[in-house]
Parts: structure tokens; C-alpha cells; sequence
């Protein structure tokens, strides 16, 4: 299952030095709820390889403002704890994975 991620725990995450894909999504996107099954299935699947988590960004601003985020669904793709990728929009399951391992 995808991790929730929060402005409060985003550290915590981050300092596992595992790689992160982190969903900004909110309830009311329509796309948001497309690309969330797919998110789960990567959060499955990469489990123990990659922090593979969702952020609702009506509920956490803060982390939001922090990366920028204007557009939901957008998916940022973190290394060493810097965005190295991401994906605006809803996608398919092969781009995301795609970029998931680039990241691994």
C-alpha cells in the first residue's frame, strides 16, 4: 500500500535514502483517481525497493507550496532527496514504472 505522506513524516522518508515517488493528488481530480490504482500497484510491487507514497495536497499545503506544485496529478520521481523526474498529468502504468526505475 502507498505510504501517506505528510509535511510532518516527509523527512523521516526521505532519510531512509531510499528512492520516493510521491503522488500529489486531491479527491475531487478526476485523473488523480486514474493514476492512483496504478500508484498502488507500483507500491506493491516495489515494496522494500522504493518509498512509493500520496500526498493530498488540499490537506498538506505546505509540502505542495514546498515543491511547486500547480497541476494534480503530478508524480515527482526523488533520489539523494533531490527531484530528478516527474510526470504532470495522469500517465500509464509503463511510463511511471519507467521513471520509477530510472530512479532505482
Amino acid at each position: 500500500m502507498a505510504q501517506v505522506i505528510t509535511s510532518e513524516n516527509f523527512e523521516a522518508f526521505l532519510n531512509t535514502g531510499k528512492p520516493m515517488v510521491l503522488d500529489f493528488w486531491a479527491t475531487w481530480c478526476g485523473p488523480c483517481r486514474m493514476v492512483g490504482p496504478l500508484i498502488e500497484q507500483l507500491a506493491q510491487e516495489y515494496d522494500g525497493h522504493a518509498i512509493i507514497g500520496k500526498c493530498d495536497v488540499d490537506e498538506e499545503d505546505e509540502l505542495s507550496a514546498r515543491f511547486g506544485i500547480r497541476n494534480i496529478p503530478t508524480i515527482l520521481f526523488i533520489k539523494n532527496g533531490q527531484v530528478v523526474d516527474k510526470q504532470v498529468g495522469a500517465a500509464s502504468k509503463a511510463v511511471l514504472e519507467e521513471k520509477l526505475k530510472n530512479i532505482l
